[in-house]
């Protein structure tokens, strides 16, 4: 089985050459309600998708699905996920849920008319995990690298993965039999916790998905469609390629994948602090 591919846009033409590339599913991001405040200063992406961008989207695509996130629940989430539904959505994905009420309330509003992705990305959310497990409805989950990371007030999101905070979450969705996927992933050989590894540790986890972030095709640096096209058919087709020898690895592979992900990062972290350390310094020279 192969990871599903995510990837976020709101422009039609960036959306077939995804599709066409072999990415699964595109994405509508219409999030924004406290998304400032946890990220203001960090490099992330924040997109101003609007609702008819759903409708946009949906009349072009052809195989690929369609993925909403609409915005953590407040007084219009019922709203939103009506129009995202009727503008033809074919998932809906909650933000920043705390507790069994809100997913309950969410998976009762989109009542079994699309599926249902929980983003799994607050501190709140894993403490009431179990009771959250519970509920009737859930198609997949999502755990969220990011704001997690930001939650437990880590320096790098990829900690979550050597501290043991996203193993435990796994079994514990495993348990439950819902599908679920595990933050993003850049190109192969790219960043500084490279793609190839994280896509081995999804595999020795269980992870069924994975979104392809920003630094895999940051499509608005480009001034034209075939540099974007060339990224995504050769990106995508490395990550299909290095799936198909993960399936043959055994499991001695991905424990030493594991322990070599601990390293990498554990020296990144430590790179970080020391050159937050010289910037403090700097500022009192």
């Amino acid at each position: 089985m192969s990871l599903k591919l995510m990837y976020i846009t709101n422009n039609s033409d960036i959306a077939q050459i995804a599709e066409h590339a072999g990415v699964d599913r595109i994405f509508v991001d219409l999030e924004y309600i406290g998304k400032n405040e946890r990220q203001g200063g960090l490099d992330t992406v924040k997109s101003q998708h609007n609702l008819e961008d759903i409708k946009k989207i949906s009349n072009v695509l052809t195989k690929a699905e369609l993925l909403t996130r609409i915005n953590p629940i407040h007084g219009n989430t019922k709203r939103e996920i009506e129009e995202a539904i009727s503008n033809g959505t074919d998932i809906i994905m909650l933000p920043m849920f705390k507790t069994a009420k809100e997913v309950d309330g969410f998976i009762n509003m989109v009542n079994k008319r699309v599926k249902t992705i929980l983003l799994l990305e607050t501190a709140e959310a894993v403490n009431n995990l179990d009771e959250i497990l519970k509920i009737k409805g859930i198609n997949e989950i999502h755990i969220g690298l990011n704001d997690l990371h930001l939650a437990y007030k880590l320096s790098f999101m990829f900690e979550l993965l050597t501290n043991g905070v996203v193993e435990a979450i796994c079994e514990k969705i495993k348990t439950a039999d819902i599908p679920f996927g595990i933050g993003g992933i850049g190109r192969l050989r790219t960043g500084m916790l490279s793609a190839e590894y994280i896509i081995a540790e999804h595999y020795r986890l269980g992870s069924s998905a994975a979104i392809l972030s920003r630094s895999f095709c940051n499509w608005g640096t480009f001034d034209n469609k075939k540099a974007i096209k060339k990224i995504f058919y050769e990106g995508v087709k490395e990550i299909r390629n290095y799936e198909k020898e993960l399936q043959l690895k055994d499991d001695c592979f991905f424990k030493n994948n594991y322990v070599t992900i601990c390293d990498k990062v554990d020296n990144i972290v430590r790179r970080m602090s020391d050159n937050e350390k010289t910037l403090k310094a700097s500022r009192t020279i």
